[in-house]
């Protein structure tokens, strides 16, 4: 097809002679639309009535051409030294604007630059905002390079990617053109796109020969096209179009409906229903299309108003259940509800005791413990202290002025631990594309030792491998070897884990294999920190486990986030071991069992009241 097209278009090229122009004038080329930009030569080797032959060249091909909007479009552009945009694709779509803006182009009269005039043809003339309709719609694309001298830059490479980002070039050369030069700028095959004159004026008698296929015929009605919808003619050939709706198959004749569902790009949330060229969204069972008619809504069957639930309605997949309020119990009917003692109803996970109220509970700690977080378990560390390790993040991202903030952060939770070789343990993790231990949990048993200790480490730059970090912590730091007491002393084995930024590797595994083994993890972020990762690695509940912070001057407010839930009360001194048969320890024995017999007193009066109200009633009936 391009060779033909080739042809079409230097016939228009050659063909417009001075002798043939009053039979041409009647019979205007309908050979298809073309994207046409001469590329003419006005260095100052042209002179002055040899730049008004080629004036009057394209002057004539353009008055033997279907000018239009949609049939062919013309641009031009001279070239010396500089190029210059005469008027593109885009500016007119007569012969007679044409005629006139070719009249008034004034030479530019200098040097001699085809390599920089291909390049502006190829990444300005023959773009969509100059005018050249898409490649996909097949309309060829042709250049027309009129030059009479050698270049003074490179053609050969500008001129293979003109070609390759389908622009058709035709040389022709005038006088002194340089052939080697023309034959390198020109589509192949050679013969067909390379010409070379003697003169300008012999410019005006090429085509002659040429006269009967200039205006070839229109391929679509000489020839059984067999397009199933619409064909198209082009130069001395035709291509296959579809209508809207359908698209065109493998053979390039027939045509097939488009699925528009079928590429994805629909955007409907459930199901997607393809139709003529086009598509509607539909929702599944039990819900409803919203406004945009792309996403879909569950249908709430509680705004009906025959749910008749007592206290709450919860709506459902096509259909609903009645839930009562906390300290509440759905009757046998599935809609009433009654009040309960949630302590003797419901695992209320209180660690030392249940209260009921009305229609609630509350848990309490022994005496000299204080309630956690958590609201269920109590404090411990007046009983005992902590093994913690902190795993800071070194990577590029957090920067050496910041580091530093880092390393004043350990130090502050440092400050509320005591410290010593009974008592609270600190080890000291820092990661980045590796892991480093800067010391371990038994190295020292002072706060003043660590903190000295943290001052001094070094800041290690490159990647985040968190997700390796959280390995060696769980593999080597939490082990014996590095200062870790046995599980079965019951001191809690907590893990921080700092950071600024997402992970290079994968965090899920062993954050999941941390937490399960025992240890309580904690997470805080700053800057670009990424709060999925960061609840991923957070020990239940998530949301007091887990801090964040903008920036890194403004930390401070998690140290005390971090104190209320690491130890609510600081604990200080060494863990004691105690003997039984000591006074102290069986007053808090006492103490305990004290306590343990309050509670048992009260459940038994609450059963008592509740089995006189069963008698009363039982007796009421009779």
């Amino acid at each position: 097809m391009m060779k033909l097209l080739q042809v079409a278009v230097f016939l228009l090229l050659v063909f417009t002679t001075l002798e043939a122009r009053p039979k041409l004038l009647g019979a205007k080329c309908k050979t298809g639309p073309l994207d046409i930009v001469f590329v003419i030569d006005s260095s100052r080797s042209v002179r002055p009535f040899e730049f008004e032959t080629m004036r009057r060249f394209m002057i004539d091909i353009i008055h033997n051409l279907e000018i239009g909007f949609n049939a062919t479009r013309v641009g031009v552009i001279q070239y010396s030294s500089q190029v210059q945009n005469v008027f593109s694709l885009k500016s007119f779509f007569s012969r007679a604007d044409m005629e006139k803006a070719i009249n008034s182009i004034v030479p530019l009269a200098q040097g001699t630059m085809t390599g920089l005039a291909i390049q502006y043809a190829m990444n300005v003339a023959f773009t969509t905002q100059e005018g050249a309709r898409p490649l996909h719609k097949k309309i060829p694309r042709v250049a027309v390079i009129v030059t009479d001298g050698r270049p003074q830059d490179r053609v050969t490479d500008v001129a293979a990617q003109a070609r390759a980002a389908g622009i058709e070039i035709y040389a022709v050369g005038v006088q002194r053109a340089d052939m080697n030069s023309l034959r390198a700028m020109a589509s192949p095959p050679l013969e067909e796109h390379v010409f070379l004159v003697e003169s300008f004026d012999l410019i005006q008698q090429f085509g002659k020969q040429f006269q009967d296929k200039l205006c070839g015929v229109d391929m679509c009605t000489e020839l059984d096209h067999g397009c199933q919808h619409t064909c198209v003619s082009i130069p001395s050939s035709f291509y296959c179009q579809c209508n809207s709706g359908y698209k065109l198959n493998a053979d390039g004749k027939t045509c097939s409906i488009i699925d528009a569902c079928a590429d994805g790009r629909h955007g409907c949330e459930h199901l997607c229903v393809s139709s003529l060229g086009s598509y509607t969204c539909r929702c599944r069972t039990g819900y409803y299309l919203n406004q945009d008619k792309k996403t879909c809504t569950m249908i709430n069957y509680c705004n009906f108003g025959n749910h008749s639930c007592q206290h709450e309605c919860v709506s459902i997949l096509n259909g609903f259940y009645c839930r009562c309020r906390d300290g509440y119990t759905l009757q046998s009917d599935g809609k009433a509800c009654q009040a309960s003692d949630l302590c003797n109803t419901i695992e209320h996970g209180c660690e030392f005791k249940c209260v009921s109220t009305a229609g609630s509970y509350h848990c309490v700690c022994p005496e000299g413990q204080r309630l956690q977080a958590d609201k269920k378990t109590c404090n411990k560390c007046k009983t005992g202290h902590v093994d913690l390790v902190l795993v800071i993040d070194g990577s590029k991202s957090v920067r050496p002025q910041n580091f530093e903030l880092v390393k004043q952060f350990v130090n502050q939770i440092v400050d509320f631990l005591d410290v010593s070789s009974h008592g609270t343990r600190v080890g000291l993790v820092q990661y980045s594309s590796r892991v480093r231990t800067e010391f371990p949990l038994n190295k020292y048993t002072t706060a003043e030792d660590v903190k000295k200790a943290v001052q001094r480490v070094q800041y290690m730059e490159k990647g985040t491998m968190t997700g390796l970090a959280l390995k060696h912590m769980l593999e080597h730091s939490f082990s014996d070897a590095e200062g870790a007491r046995p599980l079965s002393q019951n001191i809690p084995r907590i893990g921080l884990v700092f950071t600024d930024g997402r992970s290079q590797d994968d965090i899920t595994e062993w954050a999941k294999r941390a937490k399960e083994s025992g240890i309580v993890m904690f997470a805080v972020g700053v800057g670009k920190a990424v709060e999925s990762e960061l609840r991923a690695i957070a020990s239940e509940p998530v949301d007091q486990h887990f801090s964040y912070s903008a920036d890194f001057n403004t930390m401070t407010h998690i140290v005390d986030n971090l104190k209320l839930n690491i130890c609510p009360e600081e604990g200080k001194g060494e863990t004691e071991f105690r003997n039984p048969c000591e006074c102290e320890a069986l007053v808090q024995f006492q103490s305990n069992t004290l306590a343990i017999l309050e509670d048992l007193t009260e459940k038994l009066s609450q059963m008592t009241t509740r089995l006189e109200q069963l008698e009363n009633q039982i007796a009421g009936k009779k």
